[in-house]
């Protein structure tokens, strides 16, 4: 796993999930890994009254009737979509439950414009068209295509950016569970690829993208929805941000601290930002960052990279500060100006009052900005 920029779920979590399916007596449906019960435990953690040998961490930090709703969908001949602002950790959870459920969180269609009906269903091996002619060993399966052939989790990223044309073979799939290769001789039974059981669907899609290509209601019909909400609870996004940070600094072998009273500080500066967006009366007054969990780890990791690479090796309000104007900076001048109305508004008021961090955030954020303007 060390040679792995980023390792999926089921490999970064296999001793676990290894031990897990061990001591697993429950029933399962299908061919699941884990049984239902064994996938919630794995994805929120253990708690004493679950008396186990040893301590599951939590994984995904969010309300628990959402992982288990998500999981008894799955187990149902439905699809889950899981819809909500960028960064609420949609796709954090797909990638979970695929690999506690079938070992493999891989079989991944990317929605964009350009996504085509190819890349759920088959395409071609031209050369091998042109040698042998077409054939099953001709043909590449989809991600979707391999998951129904395997009985395991195919999952659609960004089901709405996708366009209608892609949206209505996906329709077939979710009802049918077959796919259909008119290419193939029709005498014999290469032409259909049939779902094994335990195959399932697990869409993405964010809410701000309504309106770019909406789901048909035949569509929303084959799909259960489940909103994953923005965290809002402090105590929830500090320890979901501290989870993700922790995961930077073993990944890179950095021995550095985030002091409790800089998390703190980021954690305050984005409550105060998206009250700031709530009351906005344009789009044009808040910034174009979405704000999200997702980006206030961003912000953390880049300041913490900065100040071990080229700092003095310990996280300071002034480097948190400027990784904050840096990373949300992203239309100028309009998002500048909306930050420095913020330091002088919120931030100067407060470093006077509580002092602390404060001020050298106050003094870090000014001189980022002076250094972009």
């Amino acid at each position: 796993m060390s040679d792995l920029l980023r390792a999926p779920a089921e490999i970064k979590y296999a001793e676990e999930l290894d031990w897990l399916e061990s001591i697993d007596d429950n029933p399962k449906p299908f061919s699941w890994r884990l049984s239902p019960k064994m996938v919630r435990l794995f994805i929120l953690g253990s708690e004493r009254s679950d008396g186990l040998e040893r301590e599951i961490p939590q994984k995904w930090f969010g309300d628990r009737s959402f992982v288990e709703r998500s999981i008894v969908t799955l187990a149902s001949d439905r699809g889950l979509l899981l819809i909500g602002d960028p960064g609420t950790g949609k796709s954090w959870l797909a990638e979970l439950l695929s690999a506690a459920i079938c070992q493999n969180s891989t079989l991944v269609v990317q929605g964009t414009a350009g996504t085509t009906e190819d890349h759920i269903k088959y395409s071609w091996n031209v050369s091998m068209v042109i040698a042998k002619g077409q054939s099953r060993e001709s043909m590449i399966p989809s991600p979707i295509m391999t998951a129904m052939e395997s009985g395991a989790i195919g999952r659609f990223e960004e089901l709405t950016r996708s366009t209608s044309d892609v949206q209505d073979a996906l329709i077939s799939i979710l009802s049918e569970k077959y796919i259909s290769v008119p290419e193939l001789d029709s005498d014999g039974s290469d032409n259909i690829v049939f779902a094994k059981p335990g195959f399932s669907v697990i869409a993405t899609a964010n809410s701000r993208d309504r309106g770019v290509n909406d789901l048909s209601s035949a569509l929303k019909r084959r799909f259960n929805f489940v909103r994953i909400p923005v965290v809002t609870n402090k105590k929830s996004e500090a320890e979901i941000v501290r989870f993700r940070t922790e995961e930077l600094l073993r990944r890179h072998h950095i021995e550095l601290d985030v002091p409790p009273t800089l998390l703190d500080v980021l954690l305050q500066s984005f409550a105060d930002l998206r009250a700031s967006a709530a009351t906005a009366g344009s789009d044009d007054e808040k910034l174009e960052s979405a704000l999200s969990t997702a980006e206030q780890i961003g912000v953390l990791e880049d300041a913490i990279l900065h100040s071990n690479f080229f700092g003095e090796r310990a996280l300071t309000a002034r480097a948190l500060a400027s990784s904050l104007v840096g990373s949300l900076t992203r239309r100028e001048p309009e998002d500048l100006a909306i930050l420095n109305k913020y330091l002088h508004g919120v931030v100067e008021p407060r470093s006077k009052e509580e002092g602390g961090s404060w001020p050298e955030f106050l003094e870090g954020g000014r001189d980022a900005i002076a250094t972009l303007s």
